[in-house]
């Protein structure tokens, strides 16, 4: 595998992990933790660039934002392309 293709791949990798914290973030109330609204933030920060484009794009069903998913399934999909081509 080429280092391009396992650069690719790292970066999906990290932001698999950013969504999936992402969600969890979504899932617990964070109360007055500072510590734990600024990791949050940072990471809503890091993830939106990818979420935002495709929340645009899929509605919401039944009041689930399916971004994360279709984004996770996006970057699997362009990870597995750079390998191929390698």
């Amino acid at each position: 595998m080429s280092i391009l293709a396992q650069f690719v791949s790292f970066l999906a990798r990290v932001f698999d992990f950013l969504i999936l914290v992402r969600v969890l973030f979504s899932w617990i109330p964070l109360g007055d933790n500072r510590t734990l609204r600024t990791i949050a933030g940072l990471v809503y920060e890091a993830t939106e660039p990818i979420l935002g484009p495709i929340r645009r794009i899929v509605p919401l069903v039944g009041g689930l934002d399916l971004s994360p998913i279709v984004a996770i399934l996006l970057l699997r999909l362009v990870s597995d392309m750079f390998a191929r081509l390698a």
